[in-house]
């Protein structure tokens, strides 16, 4: 199954900043599946700060988040932000599959380079020096890898974008209009 394919122990604590609430669940049940009741209380956790909307965020996102708790000795981390209903559907925010995230004690860099090790295909991930997070997305079916650094701080502003290469030539590309 899918749990023996990319090894996590599924547990994850994890606390909401803006919302000040915390979770500790394991995303899997015994057999190796997902638990759809923790997956639930990570939801809520993950819901919109701003509207107050819950949906069902891709549970591989949870996964990962998982393998980085792992990783970091199972130190608490803290969600900056999850689900953003009350954004552009061009964001993988609105689309319930980024998450910002911390870990108080860890450096952003070094969590990067723990995300980055992770991406088998597909992923998003975006370094915030100024806000002192990482940002983890899976792309939209097809979409080639992405990294970039934000040094703007919360709003917009000085944003540094590089594509990970993807083996081809040349990429597809959406129309951007």
């Amino acid at each position: 199954n899918a749990r023996d394919a990319m090894p996590s122990g599924g547990v994850i604590s994890i606390r909401a900043e803006n919302l000040n609430e915390e979770v500790t669940v394991n995303i899997y049940k015994p057999d190796g599946s997902f638990d759809e009741a923790a997956l639930a209380k990570l939801d809520d956790l993950f819901r919109c700060v701003r509207t107050g909307e819950v949906r069902a965020v891709r549970p591989e996102l949870y996964e990962q988040l998982s393998r980085i708790y792992d990783h970091f000795d199972h130190k608490q981390i803290s969600l900056v932000s999850g689900f953003r209903f009350a954004e552009r559907n061009s964001s993988r925010h609105y689309h319930a599959s980024a998450m910002d995230i911390r870990i108080p004690g860890v450096s952003i860099n070094t969590m990067y380079a723990y995300a980055e090790s992770l991406d088998q295909g597909g992923m998003g991930i975006g370094l915030y020096p100024t806000s002192q997070f990482i940002h983890v997305d899976f792309r939209a079916p097809g979409e080639p890898s992405y990294r970039w650094t934000d040094y703007s701080g919360h709003g917009g502003g000085k944003h540094t974008k590089k594509k990970k290469s993807t083996g081809r030539t040349h990429p597809a590309r959406k129309p951007t209009s």
